[in-house]
């Protein structure tokens, strides 16, 4: 395959920044609907349709590094990984969890200031993002900034277990069905859109436990927190097996629509960067 599926390091920090804050910019508001939804308060007491926009400067400081060091990660796995083509997905799948554990130390803080933002967690007190991170420096710590790095790092592999595998799939048999050895951006976006879609609808009970885990401002150090089991069980057990799919219907599009542009762009932004 041509030289330019093959991005250098520093091509893929670049397309992965870019491709990460277009993301997370453009589809900022389904990420607030989906969440104040799978908040134990509820969705209107969360928020409802105000305010979708709360919290979304803490994304603008982590998102690029995020996307970037994800992608970084992953096309420096994927190329040097010892497996045959005939364990691709195999290659993908651990490349693909690799770099969202490494994301997710830049990932996790953003995203849990930006989760007790989109539900006013902190009331008038965290008015804005960096109120809200210097609450959570000032009752918990560092160690408050990386509460749901478990779960996170839980919910992501899968995910991009699902996702990475599907998307390099998709565009291996689109490639053979066009006979184009390298897809143009718009179809690998679409590729990337299935694939991210499908990949969101099946982890969605794994997002909601992340969600709810950042949204507990009980001191640790304090009282001992509920485990994850345990709180899955509470869910089931107060709220029915269908709060395990809050969100999920926001939270496929927005990981849809979101997989388009991040994948798209990324293909972009490695052909732009690798001429």
């Amino acid at each position: 395959m041509a030289e330019k599926t093959q991005p250098a390091f520093l091509h893929s920090l670049l397309a992965g920044g870019a491709a990460g804050t277009s993301v997370d910019l453009l589809f900022f508001p389904i990420d607030t609907i989906k969440t104040r939804l799978q908040s134990s308060q509820g969705f209107i007491k969360s928020g409802g349709f105000n305010g979708i926009y709360k919290g979304v400067g803490s994304v603008v400081v982590g998102s690029a590094p995020g996307a970037a060091v994800f992608f970084a990660t992953y096309d420096t796995m994927k190329r040097t990984l010892p497996f045959r083509d005939t364990l691709a997905p195999i290659n993908h799948m651990l490349a693909a969890s690799a770099g969202e554990v490494a994301a997710c130390l830049i990932r996790v803080p953003t995203e849990v200031i930006k989760t007790r933002m989109q539900t006013s967690a902190y009331g008038a007190q965290g008015s804005s993002s960096w109120s809200a991170a210097k609450l959570v420096l000032s009752h918990h710590g560092i160690k408050g900034f990386y509460r749901g790095f478990g779960i996170t790092v839980m919910r992501e592999i899968p995910f991009t277990s699902i996702q990475f595998p599907l998307y390099e799939f998709f565009k291996v048999r689109l490639s053979a069905t066009t006979g184009q050895k390298l897809l143009p951006a718009y179809q690998a976006a679409l590729c990337g859109s299935l694939a991210g879609g499908i990949a969101a609808a099946a982890t969605t009970p794994l997002d909601v436990l992340k969600t709810r885990v950042m949204l507990d401002t009980r001191d640790a150090s304090k009282q001992a927190l509920p485990s994850l089991s345990s709180r899955l069980r509470t869910i089931y057990v107060t709220e029915g097996w269908k709060a395990l799919f809050s969100g999920v219907v926001p939270r496929t599009l927005w990981i849809s629509a979101g997989g388009a542009v991040f994948l798209g762009m990324y293909e972009l932004t490695v052909s732009k960067v690798t001429v």
